[in-house]
C-alpha cells in the first residue's frame, strides 16, 4: 500500500503535521502531534477504520485518496506443474550433493558440562 497523507493534506494546502490537529479535532479526531507525526511521515502499520474515515472528512478525501493499492508480484510458476513451492530447510531440490549431517552415537565418554 502507498499511504499518502501529505498528497492530500497539501490539497487543503495544509504542511505541517502541526496544522492537521485542530483540523482532526473539527471531525472528533484527537490524536497526539507525535501520533499524527508518524502517520505524516511514515507508513502506518495499521489504522483504525473509523479514524480512517475521520481523517477522510478532515481532509474532504476518499480512503482511495489516502491509501493506493500497489500491484503484487505475481510469482512464476514451478518447472513442474502441480508441485508444492514449499521445501524443508536446508533442501535444494531433486539432485542435490550436499551431504546430510549424521548424529554421533556413544562415544563412550560423557559430555562436558557448560561453564559456571
Amino acid at each position: 500500500m502507498k499511504w499518502n497523507l501529505r498528497w492530500a493534506a497539501a490539497k487543503q494546502n495544509i504542511w505541517r503535521p502541526s496544522e492537521l490537529l485542530p483540523r482532526f479535532a473539527e471531525y472528533g479526531f484527537t490524536p497526539s502531534l507525535s501520533k499524527v507525526s508518524a502517520l505524516w511521515s511514515g507508513i502506518p502499520v495499521t489504522v483504525r477504520l473509523d479514524d480512517l474515515d475521520k481523517m477522510c472528512a478532515a481532509l474532504n478525501c476518499t480512503v482511495g485518496d489516502l491509501m493506493e493499492a500497489d500491484p503484487v508480484e505475481r510469482v512464476a510458476p514451478s518447472a513442474e506443474q502441480g508441485q508444492s513451492q514449499e521445501r524443508a530447510v536446508g533442501d535444494d531440490g531433486p539432485g542435490s550433493a550436499r551431504p546430510r549431517p549424521v548424529p554421533r552415537r556413544g562415544t563412550g565418554r560423557p559430555r562436558s558440562l557448560p561453564p559456571n
